[in-house]
């Protein structure tokens, strides 16, 4: 079954003031679009065309030379994507409870130390990519990978991810990638982040 576009959870405008209209239009689309008919075509008439995209990633060292890096950045930007609008919301914000709360907090010292080494990893990512909170199968981590790569390959569970590719965010913020993340904070599903985080442990 090749892979297609998720609908949105929202409306393109339900982020606004923080994600306008324009830009979830552009990005979900134009890019995410571009990334699964890319990886449909380099997986086409493969053993590998009607597998799980995440089974396809944990496995790209098993894929034909010829069409790996292809895979790797378009099934990769068509993982990260669909992950990354399920993980905002128009009732996001706020902070985490519960055990994913506390799990915050053994990790990294207090929410407000995550929130700042996640916002550095996304800050300090040079060119595009993404800052992550993943379960890496002992705990918590923060981690940042490049392009379209996924903590996936890694052998690693995304909980939360931001894209600080500047298509996911220029049209509002230039080139104010960290007023973006901050804003960014304010539509964060927090309880579709703590599902996630229950089915890691």
């Amino acid at each position: 079954m090749a892979y297609s576009v998720p609908d949105l959870p929202y409306d393109y405008a339900a982020l606004e003031p923080h994600i306008d209209e324009q830009t979830m239009r552009v990005h979900h689309d134009k890019h995410h679009q571009a990334y699964v008919d890319k990886a449909n075509a380099a997986l086409e008439g493969t053993e590998w065309a009607d597998k799980d995209v995440d089974d396809v990633l944990r496995n790209l060292d098993q894929l034909p030379d010829d069409i790996r890096t292809a895979v790797r950045n378009n099934a990769g930007g068509h993982s990260n994507h669909s992950f990354f609008w399920q993980i905002m919301s128009p009732d996001g914000g706020g902070e985490p409870d519960g055990d994913l709360r506390s799990a915050i907090d053994d990790a990294f010292g207090s929410f407000d130390s995550f929130k700042d080494e996640f916002k550095t990893a996304g800050v300090n990512r040079f060119g595009s990519g993404w800052s992550w909170l993943v379960h890496d199968g002992s705990g918590l981590a923060v981690v940042s990978t490049a392009n379209q790569d996924s903590p996936v390959s890694d052998g690693q569970t995304p909980l939360l991810g931001v894209d600080v590719w500047e298509h996911a965010y220029y049209l509002k913020y230039q080139n104010k990638r960290p007023d973006y993340i901050d804003a960014w904070w304010n539509v964060v599903n927090w309880p579709e982040v703590a599902s996630r985080f229950s089915a890691a442990g």
